[in-house]
């Protein structure tokens, strides 16, 4: 599968002192394109939350352009082999403080065999169709409150003001005796016109999924767009950051490596028609020469 995309980011600030949210790739305002997308957001209030997210970021990225790179197919080894090279970097910087550096981690890779989506914590992966203005998939939380809804003790719209709702059950942390695993999934009803909205909690302290899909789902430029996410999030307090990506076109891979259709190479001649075909013009040159000899 050729899935083509374009992309914007969001980065800001908050109410904080220091960002500790990172994003692969970090192309500030401007409009990007790539198969691999990453977002991390270093754990708030826990000592060098920035530097958490940012090796993970880095470690990431540059293992898959190394290992799994060009859009071959991504697989969930190629993924755990990343992810496993993140850990031992974060194990690296560990200076064994009782309070840990930690990160969630989304992450999102267009490959010949579709997509594959990756999350560890609590921010969020959305794929939103406007023209149905629905949410075709969206993770779950590693969270507390996110567990409390499962099991029906609160309600969503209580977990929203929730005074444990920054407690997340899985993150990205050294010196970790059983590592944190993350939640995969491959979407696969993708098409051209879908988003995929990649995002930290921060930016959801303002904005609703019915919010979400409204703007996105707007007759605006994805510029526009991003402005009216931005303002809408201007006063949020945590850090927020979002990756929108757009999918411009899904089609099938063609050349040397086409799938094959019941043991014929796609785009190679039918044979049962090419045998007709000869078939059929045998019978005119024969029936030519009857005609003459005749």
């Amino acid at each position: 599968m050729d899935i083509k995309t374009t992309a914007l980011s969001i980065c800001e600030l908050g109410q904080r002192s220091n960002q500790e949210d990172s994003l692969y790739p970090d192309k500030g305002k401007s409009v990007f394109s790539s198969d691999l997308y990453i977002l991390c957001d270093g754990m708030g209030g826990h000592e060098k939350g920035e530097v958490a997210s940012s090796t993970v970021c880095t470690v990431m990225s540059e293992y898959i352009a190394a290992n799994a790179g060009d859009g071959k197919e991504f697989t969930e080894k190629d993924f755990q082999a990343a992810l496993d090279a993140a850990y031992d970097r974060l194990d690296e910087l560990d200076d064994d403080s009782v309070k840990k550096m930690g990160t969630t981690l989304t992450l999102i890779k267009f490959h010949e065999g579709g997509c594959f989506a990756a999350h560890i914590g609590d921010s969020r992966i959305y794929q939103i169709r406007p023209s149905t203005k629905g949410i075709l998939f969206k993770t779950r939380d590693h969270s507390l409150v996110s567990d409390l809804v499962t099991i029906g003790e609160i309600t969503e719209e209580e977990a929203r003001t929730h005074r444990q709702r920054n407690v997340i059950t899985r993150a990205i942390q050294p010196g970790q005796e059983r590592r944190a695993v993350a939640d995969i999934a491959h979407p696969s009803d993708i098409e051209p016109g879908d988003y995929f909205f990649m995002c930290s909690d921060g930016i959801l302290e303002q904005m609703t999924d019915d919010n979400l899909v409204n703007i996105l789902s707007m007759d605006k430029p994805d510029e526009k767009k991003r402005d009216i996410i931005v303002k809408v999030t201007e006063d949020n307090k945590d850090n927020h950051s979002a990756h929108i990506i757009r999918v411009l076109s899904v089609g099938e891979r063609t050349g040397e490596h086409a799938p094959a259709v019941d043991g014929e190479a796609v785009g190679a001649p039918e044979p049962r028609k090419s045998r007709v075909l000869l078939i059929i013009l045998a019978a005119v040159i024969l029936a030519v020469i009857l005609a003459i000899v005749l």
